[in-house]
């Protein structure tokens, strides 16, 4: 045995898994779990299995990155095959929950009289039984509730199914996450451990807190034969940690996508956690690293995966204080809560917040904000954009809201003041609404309708009317998912051509042209702004940005 201390390498990458797949809000949520093995996961392995060719030549085609294709080599088919028998057995009371949820729907479509449900009750799946409530609406449209927190109680919620791969990542690509399992290899160090294990907070804290290897493996649980594998992610050589900001103004600090840091002497905010790795890259980036000890809060929008991104926060865990999620609408099957799935994960401290509702912290406050748009129409509760005031300025993270109803920030206005600075996505060409949905949806749609109801946020004209709407003086367009280290989650490559790009070049020149200060962000961003006469100014430069 040594004394020999070391850290995790910076670049040692978490993937959070369930059942192998890599996990977000959708695979910890025990009901929406269910409807995207029986609904997605299985059939992508069964799709696969019947011809793994087609798969493969899929990968290979640009145009259908991000679609429902297996990445996975012809050879390694037996594998997919293992894993598809294992799936129907250890997921077999979540596959049995999906076809309940299913019968549950059609037997009340059949149902319009508008009579009492109680003899109703009698007739719901046996395995649904005391998880549901049955509802009518105010136009008398019948449906059915998840009591979400009794299921987190249930055998659907199954941690055994979870687990986390740790393994080295030196560049920007990865394969795209969502349609293909993780199977195990040389490179990846599987250890099946729940995500609301502590011992992911102890590893994490290696990075800065260097442990010997006998210590690090005791703890960790890990076999002989990964010993080479482990020694692979550690290092002897100690962080550089960045200084501690003290500065008596606000900063503001972009991360990429949708990922900005808030920070004055007393109080750090960070919106939506994505965030890459160090290594040798062309493009300039923020880091985990360069994030301070201790995050005051972290404010999530909505629950899409580019903006509430477990294998981010997982290990960001032990240095949150305080978590900030949107109110859930109260068990939709398609609306899980956030504040369920983070509070079964280890987090602790985990705030819901309204719309127009604040939360007081030091130097100022975080209200709640209407968000519309972006989720296919819908009725989707848990978003929300976040208006931050700090030392007099008030910053508005509109994420990918879109301005279906321009009234709507006139009224926010009245109530909430002018804005002096908006950050907001101009996605506006989303995926169709199953790109995400699908697996949740208990009728099936046509084309028009998924083609349609699209995840899409603001165009140019949408997004002049809000920042108008808002006196806004300083318009930062982000969360275009451009960043190469997002390509993994988005699956995003735009042209010149793109409609993103052409919209918000549109929205930038408007801005211009009105004497606003304005941009759209890529790679990195450093800006001080103070409170002078009314009007916010910035000071500082960009790391790395360009309006391309």
């Amino acid at each position: 045995m040594t004394n020999k201390k070391y850290y995790l390498r910076q670049n040692v990458q978490l993937e959070p898994l369930f059942n192998q797949w890599f996990a977000w809000s959708h695979l910890v949520s025990p009901a929406t779990a269910a409807m995207n093995v029986a609904n997605s996961h299985l059939k992508i392995m069964n799709s696969y299995l019947l011809s793994p060719g087609v798969h493969a030549a899929a990968i290979k085609n640009p145009a259908m990155r991000g679609g429902p294709f297996l990445d996975v080599p012809p050879e390694r088919a037996d594998e997919i095959k293992i894993l598809l028998q294992k799936t129907t057995k250890e997921a077999s009371q979540l596959i049995d929950f999906a076809e309940a949820a299913k019968q549950l729907s059609e037997m009340l479509s059949n149902e319009v009289t508008g009579n009492s449900l109680d003899p109703l009750y009698e007739k719901a799946p046996d395995i649904l039984k005391g998880y549901v409530e049955l509802v009518y609406d105010a136009t008398h449209h019948l449906s059915f509730r998840l009591i979400e927190g009794l299921l987190y109680g249930s055998p659907y919620y199954n941690e055994s199914l979870q687990s986390i791969a740790l393994s080295l990542v030196d560049c920007d690509h990865r394969a795209f996450v969502f349609s293909t399992p993780r199977l195990e290899d040389d490179r990846h160090l599987h250890l099946k451990i729940p995500f609301s294990d502590e011992r992911i907070d102890w590893l994490f804290q290696m990075r800065d807190v260097p442990q010997t290897f006998e210590e690090s493996k005791e703890i960790l649980g890990f076999a002989d034969d990964c010993d080479e594998l482990f020694r692979s992610l550690l290092t002897v050589q100690a962080p550089v940690k960045p200084p501690r900001y003290e500065g008596n103004e606000l900063r503001i600090r972009y991360f990429g996508h949708a990922c900005v840091l808030l920070q004055t002497k007393n109080v750090s905010v960070l919106t939506d956690p994505v965030l890459s790795y160090s290594y040798d890259s062309p493009v300039p980036r923020y880091t985990i690293m360069d994030l301070p000890e201790t995050i005051d809060y972290v404010l999530i929008t909505h629950g899409h995966s580019d903006h509430l991104l477990f294998e981010s926060l997982l290990q960001l865990r032990h240095r949150i204080k305080n978590i900030v999620v949107p109110r859930s609408g109260g068990g939709a099957l398609e609306d899980p809560s956030l504040k369920l799935a983070l509070k079964h994960t280890g987090f602790r401290n985990v705030i819901e917040i309204d719309e127009m509702e604040s939360i007081e912290i030091a130097d100022g406050s975080i209200t709640g904000i209407p968000f519309l748009g972006e989720h296919a129409d819908l009725n989707i509760r848990s978003k929300i954009a976040h208006l931050v005031n700090l030392k007099g300025v008030s910053v508005m993270f509109a994420a990918d809201s879109s301005n279906l109803e321009a009234k709507l920030y006139d009224h926010v206005r009245n109530v909430a003041g002018a804005v002096d600075i908006l950050f907001l996505g101009m996605e506006c060409e989303g995926a169709p609404l199953t790109w995400v949905y699908g697996p949740v949806l208990l009728k099936p749609v046509n084309r028009k309708m998924d083609q349609t109801r699209r995840l899409s946020g603001s165009d140019c004209q949408r997004a002049c009317e809000l920042l108008t709407s808002l006196n806004c003086k300083h318009v930062y367009v982000y969360a275009m998912g451009q960043e190469p280290w997002l390509s993994y989650i988005t699956s995003i490559e735009y042209t010149d051509q793109s409609k993103p790009i052409v919209e918000s070049n549109k929205l930038v020149e408007f801005c211009r042209n009105q004497g606003l200060v304005t941009e759209r962000l890529y790679g990195t961003r450093d800006i001080v702004f103070s409170k002078g006469d009314g009007v916010a100014t910035s000071a500082g430069e960009a790391v790395f940005a360009s309006v391309r």
